[in-house]
């Protein structure tokens, strides 16, 4: 029996998410090998250069743009920078699971600012579902407890990061395209630290080491086509809740190459922000299918923490 697109674009995101996390995977495996401005460096080099490959073999390269959309394109890049930087500090010094668990507070960090910023209407469903989910995040870090780390706030400014990024590529013109919109930000990264990556001694990387970066940079490159790809087959809000399946990954990666395992509070937290978050979705579903006919959305560009 054939697919239907929507089915594929599960799969997709499915697999998106997988890719992720096992990007996630590497580029953890190299705390205490390479220093992580280097690491950050090394890869995007070869992001970068991918990313730059594809978008003029596509022909969806384009640097000329309106001033608007460049300040937006800057401060989508700002966000990207700061989100690997306090994402990428955290998974050096926390497990898999509770960064990625923490993480998938993003649809409801979004939802919230765009209500607080666009003045989107935001009902008291989601409202509620929003507090829940923000009530998970807190038995997760539980901040004052002995369990608590300090790279648990590290990851929630990476989710804050993210959200400016999220708010910024809301308002670009529809005309400007996703291709363009990942290699200036992977180019802005890679840039950033190698400029911090200068300023530090280098350590020398072994033949493990540059594994570990190639595979990084192949999977993170394999996650980003994919989740694009899965956002054009199917609906936004029908494939997009397949996000959360990346927590199941990082459970079993996290485990099985770490020897991690999130304590009972966590899971529970976790529960509760995937939860909500899936709620959140489905409810703004709804509400799309109930609001009349608007002018049509503009091409969503992926916005996943650590896409660069």
């Amino acid at each position: 029996m054939a697919l239907t697109d929507n089915a594929k674009g599960a799969l997709l995101m499915m697999g998106s998410m997988a890719a992720f996390t096992v990007n996630d995977t590497f580029m953890k495996t190299l705390a205490g090998e390479l220093p992580l401005a280097q690491a950050i460096f090394l890869r995007g080099l070869a992001t970068s250069a991918a990313m730059l490959a594809l978008a003029r073999a596509m022909g969806r390269l384009r640097l000329r743009l309106p001033r608007r959309d460049l300040g937006l394109l800057a401060l989508r890049t700002a966000g990207e920078i700061g989100a690997v930087y306090f994402f990428l500090t955290a998974l050096f010094n926390m497990p898999l699971a509770n960064a990625t668990a923490i993480l998938q507070a993003l649809p409801l960090a979004v939802t919230l600012a765009g209500a607080v910023v666009f003045r989107e209407p935001l009902g008291w469903r989601r409202l509620t579902a929003i507090l829940v989910g923000f009530a998970g995040v807190l038995l997760i870090v539980r901040p004052g407890t002995e369990g608590f780390t300090i790279y648990s706030l590290y990851v929630l400014a990476a989710v804050a990061c993210v959200t400016v990024r999220d708010l910024a590529v809301r308002r670009m013109s529809g005309a400007l395209p996703s291709l363009t919109v990942a290699f200036v930000a992977s180019a802005g990264v890679t840039v950033t630290f190698g400029l911090v990556a200068a300023m530090q001694p280098w350590a020398p990387v072994s033949a493990a080491s540059a594994g570990l970066l190639l595979g990084a940079a192949g999977t993170i490159l394999l996650a980003y086509i994919l989740s694009v790809t899965a956002m054009r087959v199917g609906e936004l809000a029908v494939v997009a809740p397949f996000r959360y399946t990346g927590l199941v990954v990082a459970l079993i990666l996290g485990y099985v190459v770490f020897g991690d395992w999130p304590t009972p509070l966590t899971l529970v937290g976790a529960a509760l922000v995937v939860a909500t978050g899936a709620f959140t979705l489905w409810r703004e579903r709804q509400l799309a299918r109930a609001a009349p006919a608007r002018v049509p959305r503009k091409p969503r560009v992926d916005t996943h923490p650590d896409s660069l």
